[in-house]
């Protein structure tokens, strides 16, 4: 994923601006040098936590945190792999896995609070349990940030699924 790598690069150049070797991060982050040099490999996007510690142990000043954390959140997410999710959904439990990888890395109160939806219908939409009408989920994905196309994909499939007979995923 491009933001995953783009991501990693600038974790790197803040650890090469800061002068430090891995190990010496490692000692004023808290985490192993091996685990820090996977979190900037691209691979593989690293938790907040590990981000954050990383960041902090650079001597990035915590007013500039909730910059990195949005910018954590925008490469937590591939646009092109949620609306290939979005198009291929067939059941209402893939409508769910596809909403709720464009809502991470948010708490089902952090939606509620976002968006007045109530938490136990969010997360019914999210588990697949109940289709959403096309204009509150509208409302859901618009106010956390969905590209034109993503939202487009979620109207698709709602207009989809919806015209379909479909049934619930099975309860766990």
């Amino acid at each position: 994923m491009e933001d995953v790598a783009a991501f990693a690069a600038a974790l790197q150049r803040v650890r090469r601006q800061a002068g430090l070797s891995y190990r010496q991060l490692a000692d004023r982050a808290h985490y192993s040098h091996p685990h820090l040099i996977r979190a900037t490999s691209g691979k593989h996007l690293p938790t907040w936590e590990v981000a954050a510690a990383y960041l902090t142990g650079c001597g990035v000043p915590a007013d500039l945190l909730p910059v990195w954390h949005r910018r954590w959140q925008q490469a937590s997410r591939d646009p092109r792999d949620i609306v290939g999710l979005l198009e291929n959904a067939d059941s209402l439990e893939d409508l769910g896995t596809a909403v709720a990888a464009l809502a991470r890395p948010r708490s089902l109160r952090a939606l509620e609070q976002q968006t007045g939806i109530p938490r136990a219908t969010i997360q019914a939409w999210l588990r697949g349990t109940r289709l959403p009408s096309g204009d509150r989920l509208d409302h859901l994905v618009r106010t956390i940030g969905a590209t034109p196309a993503e939202r487009s994909a979620v109207a698709e499939a709602v207009e989809r699924l919806s015209s379909g007979r479909l049934r619930p995923a099975p309860a766990a």
